[in-house]
């Protein structure tokens, strides 16, 4: 498939790939080629690790079973 068009997340790129979840149009540096998904969905989907540092925990951040 053939993109023309800038890169949906940087828009300074050239758009080379489509993400396989949303369809978004995004360059090399924002595409993971393992999952075929872009940077955001690949962050939501578990893909990446986001887990928050310990500075960014608070007591809000715990929960109990």
């Amino acid at each position: 498939m053939s993109l023309s068009g800038l890169c949906q997340v940087c828009e300074s790129r050239e758009a080379k790939h489509t993400c396989t979840q949303c369809g978004t149009a995004v360059c090399d540096e924002h595409f993971d080629r393992t999952s075929g998904l872009c940077v955001r969905c690949a962050d939501t989907s578990g893909k990446r690790d986001v887990s928050p540092t310990t500075d960014e925990v608070d007591e809000d951040d715990f929960h109990r079973i």
